[in-house]
């Protein structure tokens, strides 16, 4: 509920006021950027584990049955463990490609937050973050996200390191 504060019109002479929440109540999200088609698949969750993680990759194999899923993932803790050795194990059509560390410009799902931080909770008027959750969710769900990844590097090359 601590909303990103950013440039604003208001009236000369007045310093704008904006709202926010003492809470510390908090909702993460998983999500996966389809490089080809710019669709988002979206995992809301209480928590960042191995775990959750492995059931986001679930959703995304769900969505790509019978076609091999090339991921490029950060290093994030809960992007490792003994469940996403598992998901590997028992999905030969997955492969996970790791970013680089410290390279967040690299990663697709980076602009794609960003994006969604700007369009729905830059300067936001909501005040329950179960009614925020719902429209970042909502935003992420329904925009196709353009990525230059895939036109600036060789994709086959990219597919080709990962054999």
């Amino acid at each position: 509920m601590q909303a990103t504060l950013q440039a604003v019109w208001h009236w000369r002479g007045e310093t704008p006021v904006v709202k926010l929440h003492p809470g510390r109540d908090c909702v993460h999200f998983y999500g996966s950027l389809n490089l080809l088609t710019g669709a988002e698949i979206v995992t809301r969750t209480t928590v960042m584990k191995a775990e959750t993680t492995a059931l986001h990759i679930q959703q995304v194999l769900a969505a790509n049955p019978d076609q091999p899923v090339l991921m490029l993932i950060d290093r994030a803790p809960w992007h490792l463990g003994p469940a996403i050795d598992a998901l590997l194990a028992a999905n030969p059509q997955l492969e996970l490609m790791y970013f680089p560390t410290a390279a967040p410009e690299l990663n697709p799902q980076e602009h794609v937050w960003k994006a969604a931080r700007d369009n729905v909770s830059h300067n936001h008027l909501v005040a329950k973050l179960g009614q925020l959750a719902t429209d970042f969710e909502n935003y992420l769900k329904s925009t196709k996200f353009a990525s230059p990844l895939l036109a600036n590097h060789d994709y086959q090359r990219i597919c080709a390191m990962c054999k």
